[in-house]
C-alpha cells in the first residue's frame, strides 16, 4: 500500500486516480501529523510526500519517519511545485527522501519510480530476513559445536573412568589371589565386571549415536504383545537391580509392531534414570494403558527424585544436552534420552516428560496399536 501525504485534497485525488489506474492500493493523509500516526499503525510500501504543508512540512515528516526503527528504510518520494531549487532538493535527500520530483511530473515516470523503489525495498527486506536467518543458523551451529566439544570431553572422561577402575580392581584381585584371599578376589572381579558392563553401555551409546548420524541404525520390526514385553523388561532390570522394586500399574494386553530390542533399550533407560535420580526410596512405578480412541499404548515411568526445572524439560531429548543441575553430580554421556527419542520417533510414537523440582519426574512414550489388535 502507498501513502499519499498532501494538505490539498485536489492533489491527493488526482494522484490517487493515477496510482489506482496502475493497480496500486492507496491510503491518504491530509497532514504530517496524520501521516505519522498512520505510518506507526499501518505497513506501507512507499510514501509520496508533499513538501510544503502547514505546521509540519514534508522534510520534518520524512525525518520523523526515518527516525523510527520500523520505518527507517521506507522509500519516500517528495513532490513539490514550489520548492524546486537545488537547496530544497538537497534537503529532501538529507531528510530521508529517496527521490525528489517537481511538478508538473510525468505520471509514467512516477509509476516507474514507484515500482522500482518498492521492488528495491522488498529486496532489502528479504535480504535482511535472509541475513537474520543466516546469523541465527551460525549461532545455532556455534552452540552445537560447543555442545559437541563438551560431549567429546565428557565421553573421553566417562570412558576412561571405568577403564581405570577395571585396571585397579584387577590389580587388587591379583594381589588377593597371591595372598590366598579368595573372597576378596571374587569381590574385586565382580566390581571389575560391573565397570566393564558400564563401559559396554557407554560404547553402545556412542555406536548408536554414530549410526543415527549416518542413517544406518538397524531396526527389526515384529508383532509382539506389549504386556508380555513390559513384564520381561521389568524382570531383566530387577535381576540387575535387586535392591529396587519396580511396581507396575494397569494393563496393556495388546499387540504392537516394533523392534523389541530397541524398545527394551528405551524402557531400560527410563528405569535406569528413575533409580539414578531418586532418593530416600527403593520404588519406581511403571504405568501402562491402552487408549482405544487414540489407538495407541502409553507407558510412563514415574520416580520421586530430584525433578527437572521446567525450562530444561523440553531440551532433555536434544542431542548433546545435559541437565545443568545434575551434570556435575551424576555420571553419563547425557545421550540416552536423545537415543530414546530417536527410537520412539522411528516407531511413529510420541515421548515426553512431566516434572517438578523436588517432587520427581514422569517419562513416557506411546506406540501405535497394530491394526485389529486389542485382545
Amino acid at each position: 500500500m502507498i501513502l499519499i501525504v498532501d494538505d490539498k485534497i485536489e492533489n491527493i485525488t488526482a494522484l490517487k486516480k493515477i496510482l489506482e489506474a496502475h493497480h496500486f492500493s492507496v491510503d491518504t493523509a491530509l497532514s504530517g501529523e496524520e501521516a505519522l500516526k498512520k505510518v506507526l499503525k499501518n505497513a506501507y510500501q512507499l510514501i509520496i510526500l508533499d513538501v510544503q504543508m502547514p505546521n509540519m512540512d514534508g522534510f520534518e515528516v520524512a525525518e520523523a519517519i526515518s527516525g523510527f526503527k520500523k520505518t527507517s528504510d521506507l522509500p519516500i518520494i517528495f513532490l513539490s511545485a514550489v520548492n524546486i531549487n537545488k537547496q530544497f532538493i538537497t534537503k529532501g535527500y538529507a531528510s530521508g527522501g529517496h527521490d525528489y520530483l517537481v511538478k508538473p511530473f510525468d505520471p509514467d515516470i512516477l509509476v516507474l519510480k514507484i515500482k522500482t523503489f518498492i521492488k528495491l525495498h522488498e529486496q532489502a527486506i528479504e535480504l535482511t530476513r535472509i541475513q537474520n536467518v543466516l546469523l541465527e543458523e551460525i549461532e545455532q551451529r556455534k552452540e552445537a559445536e560447543a555442545k559437541k566439544d563438551e560431549f567429546i570431553g565428557i565421553a573421553s572422561h566417562e570412558l576412561k573412568t571405568p577403564l581405570t577402575s577395571v585396571k585397579g580392581y584387577m590389580q587388587l584381585a591379583e594381589i588377593s589371589v597371591l595372598e590366598d584371599e579368595k573372597d576378596d578376589a571374587l569381590k574385586f572381579i565382580d566390581q571389575s565386571s560391573n565397570q566393564l558392563n558400564k563401559l559396554n553401555r557407554l560404547v553402545g551409546e556412542l555406536l548408536d549415536i554414530s549410526k543415527m548420524a549416518s542413517g544406518q541404525m538397524d531396526y527389526s520390526f515384529i508383532h509382539f504383545n506389549f504386556e508380555t514385553f513390559v513384564d520381561n523388561v521389568i524382570d531383566i532390570f530387577s535381576q540387575s537391580n535387586p535392591n529396587w522394586k519396580i511396581i507396575k500399574h494397569g494393563h496393556a494386553d495388546a499387540m504392537v509392531v516394533g523392534d523389541t530390542m530397541r524398545l527394551e533399550q528405551v524402557l531400560l533407560n527410563y528405569l535406569s534414570n528413575a533409580t539414578k535420580y531418586s532418593h530416600d526410596t527403593d520404588e519406581v512405578h511403571v504405568y501402562v494403558a491402552i487408549d482405544k480412541q487414540l489407538k495407541h499404548i502409553k507407558l510412563t515411568v514415574k520416580d520421586t527424585g530430584i525433578g527437572i526445572d521446567k525450562g530444561e524439560q523440553q531440551k532433555l531429548f536434544e542431542k548433546f544436552y545435559r541437565v545443568q543441575q545434575s551434570s556435575n553430580k551424576y555420571q553419563g554421556l547425557g545421550m540416552g534420552l536423545y537415543i530414546c527419542a530417536e527410537i520412539i520417533r522411528h516407531h511413529e510414537g510420541e515421548y515426553g516428560v512431566e516434572s517438578e523440582l523436588g517432587k520427581g519426574s514422569s517419562f513416557h512414550f506411546t506406540l501405535p496399536l497394530a491394526e485389529q489388535v486389542v485382545l
